[in-house]
């Protein structure tokens, strides 16, 4: 019985779908960038529908043409069309994103709900350690661990994640202080429930929603050390279309041709912002204590 009603209660956060639904429909930011990024998915899933030209193609005669029906966001000093290149980088992106949240969101779920659950020494060295960790800015360490693990998109993905963590765990374990104290965790104890059922059945469930948040507000972050990797040459290699490494190679010609290095640049505010406003909206949805009325 404590199984079911902590299922129940679990799963109760997500349900109702017509009221969330609801919810959303009043919030016109927080729907404006759920309708974005849905654009943004839809275009890193057909990318090689959706652009006009190879984003790899060159035609030096086609250099520096600026922004236009033919080419919407111009071209870069190759005659690439930075339209067709942003449509691909936003794969690269996407695929970032995903990447680093499958990573961090288990390992900071598990360290935190462990060091919350266990408590005493555990939790005293687990966090411990993540203070360390969060102690290092996160660009600076994630550039570090690139430089020593070469250059490439799947460093930059392992270099993220290795620093992005300790958020997580700590919203993680600072959920599970509260959970662990509730009714129904005590029932689960009585009726004879071993440490890792609970942890498992009982704790761990009831901290996904909050994580789950945390990991989206972290994705404006995420591409934004992402971008910063690309930019100094530790992300994805040229000829990639990475958003960042469009910036670095465009910067040199900012004066003449701002095109090259502005589109790009808007790219990643734009997609930061959406993120920003769907983990507000999410944290809104999701989160009863910072529900509105």
């Amino acid at each position: 019985m404590p199984q079911r009603k902590s299922a129940a209660r679990a799963g109760g956060v997500f349900a109702g779908l017509p009221g969330i639904w609801a919810k959303l429909s009043r919030e016109p930011l927080g729907l404006a960038g759920f309708i974005i990024l849905f654009i943004l998915v839809f275009c890193a899933l057909f990318a090689p529908w959706l652009a006009p030209f190879d984003p790899a193609a060159q035609n030096l005669k086609a250099a520096f043409l600026p922004p236009s029906l033919a080419h919407l966001a111009g071209t870069d000093e190759f005659g690439r069309d930075i339209f067709s290149r942003l449509v691909f980088g936003a794969r690269i992106t996407i695929a970032t994103i995903l990447a680093v949240s499958l990573i961090v969101g288990p390992i900071g779920l598990i360290i935190g709900v462990v060091s919350g659950f266990v408590g005493g020494r555990t939790d005293t060295v687990l966090m411990r350690f993540t203070d360390i960790v969060l102690s290092f800015p996160s660009l600076i360490l994630a550039l570090a661990f690139a430089a020593a693990l070469g250059a490439g998109l799947e460093t930059a993905i392992v270099a993220i994640s290795l620093t992005s963590w300790p958020p997580i765990a700590r919203l993680a374990r600072a959920e599970a202080l509260i959970v662990r104290h509730t009714d129904y965790v005590a029932a689960a104890r009585l009726y004879g429930a071993s440490p890792l059922r609970l942890l498992l059945l009982y704790i761990a469930p009831m901290c996904i929603p909050s994580v789950i948040v945390r990991l989206t507000l972290n994705m404006a972050g995420i591409i934004l050390t992402a971008a910063a990797l690309g930019f100094l040459g530790l992300g994805a290699q040229p000829p990639a279309p990475e958003w960042g490494a469009m910036i670095s190679s465009g910067r040199k010609f900012m004066l003449d041709h701002w095109w090259v290095a502005v589109m790009p640049g808007i790219a990643i505010l734009v997609t930061s912002l959406v993120f920003n406003l769907v983990g507000d909206t999410l944290r809104d949805l999701l989160d009863p204590r910072h529900g509105r009325s």
